[in-house]
């Protein structure tokens, strides 16, 4: 009897546990938040992402006649790459050689074959098979690492290239992105590459702090950006990569192809954007964002007046 009682009442217990499950289950599916009727678009935390962002919404926005929601100033790749495979996004914009290595997780290509066509292909095939997102054509420019000094430090030492640092970087202090310390294409590479030895460990810090770091003698060298606005309003010199470590990074829109299909102005969007930009006309937004301090949906509007768009 017993035995009996203790099975019926495990019986009930797992029922009733089961009941709970499906109830909670059901009650977390009701509490999701529902894929916006509306068009997002996601950029990272750094003044070029949300000029590029800004300038896709802006797009976007000029095709449909529809508004459209922006999530800027996301973390970085990892947390761009999650918010665009759930949906919390439909779309951003990438560098190939970022894609490859930081999200794709492939090698480096020999240096012998690291072209822009060839990154480009292969991002986009595997977006497409891994992601269900499409691999955009791309903006029209490059924006490369570049390791940038101090314009009277290049003059003082014949600073042109990383090689011409290499004899002096024992005494240099290296500052840094927080991707840039880890990622497969960064630090850990270039040092290898070049042959690099600094004297110190590099210091980490928010992108947005590295030229105001640089410029006040904190640190003597960074990782930044070719297209950044300060190198051309402080006179800092960007060095050249002459043993060609850093893969391409051309600007490619990603857009998640179920959200193309829910909207397809957005494909007008992009084909009307494609090839636009040159690194030039990029800088200069940066600059009109980060020196000039100007509004950035008045300088992109500015800039899509002056390309008739």
């Amino acid at each position: 009897m017993t035995e009996r009682l203790a099975r019926a009442h495990t019986a009930v217990a797992s029922r009733f546990l089961n009941g709970s499950l499906i109830c909670l289950l059901l009650f977390c599916m009701a509490c999701a938040p529902p894929r916006s009727s509306r068009v997002t678009i996601g950029a990272k935390n750094f003044t070029e992402q949300v000029v590029l962002g800004e300038l896709l919404a802006q797009e976007i926005e000029a095709v449909t006649g529809k508004g459209v929601e922006r999530r800027f100033y996301l973390a970085g790749s990892y947390i761009c790459q999650q918010a665009l495979v759930s949906g919390r996004i439909d779309g951003y914009v990438e560098y190939t050689g970022t894609a490859l290595t930081a999200i794709l997780k492939q090698p480096l290509p020999p240096v012998g074959q690291r072209d822009e066509a060839r990154v480009f292909e292969t991002v986009r095939r595997l977006y497409a098979q891994r992601y269900h997102v499409r691999v955009e054509p791309g903006l029209g420019f490059e924006n490369t690492f570049a390791m940038v000094v101090r314009g009277d430090e290049a003059q003082r030492f014949g600073l042109k290239t990383i090689s011409d640092a290499v004899p002096h970087a024992n005494t240099m202090r290296l500052g840094v992105g927080y991707e840039f310390e880890e990622r497969p294409d960064g630090l850990r590479g270039l040092e290898a590459a070049y042959g690099l030895k600094f004297g110190d460990e590099p210091r980490t810090m928010d992108l947005g702090l590295l030229y105001r770091a640089l410029s006040s003698a904190q640190v003597d060298m960074v990782a930044g950006n070719s297209t950044d606005g300060p190198i051309r309003a402080l006179r800092l010199v960007a060095l050249e990569d002459d043993k060609h470590y850093f893969p391409p990074y051309e600007a490619v829109p990603l857009i998640r192809e179920d959200s193309l299909q829910r909207h397809p102005g957005i494909q007008t969007a992009m084909d009307r954007l494609a090839g636009k930009l040159t690194e030039n006309e990029v800088r200069g937004m940066n600059d009109a964002v980060d020196g000039q301090h100007r509004d950035v949906a008045d300088v992109v509007r500015e800039f899509r007046r002056s390309k008739g768009l």
